[in-house]
């Protein structure tokens, strides 16, 4: 099996499978069986200052959404940090890094928006052992309503001038755990940067209300007649979190920064394609909470195999899409498909025909045998048949070939095998 040991950030682990700062890191017993499955480090859940005690609610504290299968796409929960006493957690954390040392520890830490603060609570950790600090920047309920959380993670000087106080008070390593709940998220990764953060994390959860009760009339989940926004989590955010793991690494202010991937991590191919956008590991916790901490094993072995079938190293996977995103100016007016579907494969449900006829391009006929073809002159390869048919691979994308003429638009097929200096590419026209 492929050598998946990863060192991210001078913090080493058997493998890049971290879990994240949540419930299921929240004490000692979980985060012991977590190392038992198979995990490679964890992020302790977040930890708080001594202040006022932190009060969770003792109703239902996460939202849903499903699947028709009823497969859980996305969790929203309305839990704080941690309701248990530093002094406890501390303990703890001392205990099982002693007892894992070849393990990735590292402590999530909130606390108010004031120096004093800050170095208080870096004293206070600074002898557990701990492998280094994730600053929470992200939670978007509860404490961002107490100034804390997303309400810094918001504004890039609050980042940059929290960053710089952990650094200047700590040896740790500093990771900045980013809010997906901005405009771009870039400002605030150069802010980290900028602070002095080692690494960036992200995405954090993005602020939602999953659904409404229509007899009480409340948002769930519901807290005696009233709900609350909450995180939003799973597979359903992956999409956002790569987006924002590649705008951070391909830019040029930020290339090169650290970034944890997180966001809707349930298999070893999303894992993959977080490291391949840039990401140096990956943070998990929807997948641990719905199907318990193995699952990491299956992550472990797919990705092992995929490369060892590649014939490449852990770090050879990273950042190796990135070069390929780029901005839509950038691609290739002059590439040119049509779909194309497998009559044996097709159980001419008809689902293509509707999608195209109502919705798209009219560019699928239907026989009175429901016979289903493409008609190449109205195709403009939009991919929408693709995703609504319910066989794998039935219909597909073909390329069409260089010089051939586009029935639908009468141009021939370019042969540029440079899109970069091709005169129909806008961003070429401005470079002269």
């Amino acid at each position: 099996m492929a050598d998946l040991t990863s060192n991210f950030i001078g913090i080493k682990s058997p493998n890049p499978f971290w879990l994240a700062s949540a419930p299921p890191t929240d004490k000692e017993y979980n985060v012991r069986r977590a190392f038992d499955a198979g995990w490679g480090g964890v992020v302790w859940k977040t930890l708080g200052s001594e202040g006022p005690p932190i009060v969770n609610v003792s109703g239902p504290r996460y939202g849903a959404i499903w699947g028709a299968d009823r497969r859980l796409l996305g969790l929203n929960n309305i839990e704080l940090i941690t309701d248990r006493p530093l002094s406890v957690n501390l303990e703890e954390i001392r205990r099982v890094k002693k007892d894992y040392p070849d393990r990735a520890l590292v402590i999530s830490l909130m606390v108010p928006c004031d120096e004093e603060s800050w170095k208080d609570i870096l004293m206070r950790i600074e002898d557990t052992g701990a492998d280094g600090v994730e600053l929470n920047f992200g939670c978007p309920h509860g404490m961002a309503e107490r100034g804390m959380g997303s309400a810094v993670g918001q504004v890039p000087e609050y980042i940059e001038m929290v960053t710089a106080w952990v650094k200047h008070y700590s040896k740790m390593p500093c990771i900045v755990k980013l809010t997906p709940n901005v405009t771009s998220i870039l400002p605030p990764a150069m802010a980290a940067k900028r602070g002095g953060a080692d690494a960036v994390s992200l995405i954090n959860t993005i602020k939602s209300v999953t659904n409404v009760d229509l007899d009480s009339f409340s948002p769930f989940p519901m807290i005696d007649g009233k709900g609350s926004h909450g995180g939003y989590c799973g597979p359903a955010v992956k999409p956002i979190a790569l987006n924002m793991v590649g705008e951070i690494a391909r830019h040029a202010e930020t290339r090169g920064l650290p970034i944890s991937g997180i966001g809707g991590v349930t298999t070893w191919r999303d894992a993959a394609e977080f490291l391949a956008m840039g990401a140096g590991n990956v943070q998990v916790c929807t997948a641990a909470m719905t199907y318990g901490f193995k699952i990491v094993q299956e992550m472990i072995s797919g990705l092992s195999q995929y490369l060892d079938e590649k014939g490449m190293r852990l770090y050879q996977l990273v950042g190796r899409a990135v070069p390929n995103f780029v901005e839509w100016q950038d691609l290739n007016l002059n590439y040119v498909t049509k779909a194309q579907i497998d009559q044996d494969a097709c159980i001419k449900c008809g689902r293509c025909y509707a999608a195209c006829e109502d919705t798209s391009h009219q560019a699928i006929a239907m026989s009175p045998e429901r016979i289903f073809t493409v008609k190449d002159d109205e195709c403009v390869a939009c991919n929408l048949c693709v995703n609504v048919c319910p066989v794998e691979n039935c219909i597909t994308m073909v390329e069409m070939p260089k010089g051939a003429t586009d029935p639908r638009t009468g141009r021939v097929v370019s042969d540029y095998a440079n899109w970069t200096t091709h005169p129909n590419n806008p961003s070429a026209q401005a470079a002269e």
